[in-house]
C-alpha cells in the first residue's frame, strides 16, 4: 500500500473505532442479530413480493405481511439497543396501529366499505332522475 493509501486506512480505523455506534455493533450480540433478522424478514419479503406485484403482494398476501412486520420489530429492536434504551412492549399501541392499518386498507379496497362510511359521515346520496323539457326537433 502507499502511504497515503495507508493514512486514510488508519484514519478511517480510527474513526470507527471512536465511533459510540460502531462500538456498540461491535460489542451487543443481540443488536447484530436484531439487524440480520432484519435484513432476512426484508429479504424474503422483497423476494416474495417481486414475483406477484408488489402492491397485490403487500395487501393480500400474508407471508409477505408477516416478513415486514418481523423486519419492522427487528429494526425498532436494532433502533431502541442502539440508543441504548430497553424497547417496552406497547400491546395496545400495536394493537391500534394494526386496526388503523387494516381499516385504511379495507376503505381502499372495497367500494361497498368506502360508500357506507361517505354515507355515514355525509348522509345518503339523493338519487334522481333528469327529464328534459326540450324536444329533438326544436318546436
Amino acid at each position: 500500500m502507499s502511504k497515503t493509501t495507508a493514512t486514510r486506512a488508519n484514519d478511517i480505523y480510527e474513526t470507527a473505532r471512536e465511533n459510540p455506534y460502531v462500538q456498540r455493533l461491535i460489542e451487543d450480540e443481540e443488536l447484530r442479530d436484531s439487524l440480520r433478522d432484519a435484513f432476512d424478514a426484508g429479504r424474503k419479503a422483497y423476494d416474495r413480493a417481486t414475483g406477484k406485484g408488489t402492491v397485490k403482494a403487500v395487501t393480500s398476501d400474508k407471508k409477505v405481511q408477516k416478513e415486514l412486520r418481523t423486519a419492522t420489530e427487528s429494526l425498532r429492536d436494532a433502533s431502541e439497543r442502539l440508543r441504548g434504551g430497553k424497547r417496552k412492549k406497547n400491546k395496545l399501541g400495536r394493537l391500534i396501529l394494526v386496526a388503523v392499518i387494516g381499516a385504511v386498507v379495507a376503505l381502499a379496497v372495497n367500494e361497498g366499505a368506502r360508500k357506507a362510511v361517505l354515507d355515514t359521515l355525509f348522509g345518503a346520496e339523493e338519487e334522481f332522475e333528469y327529464t328534459s323539457t326540450t324536444s329533438i326537433n326544436g318546436s
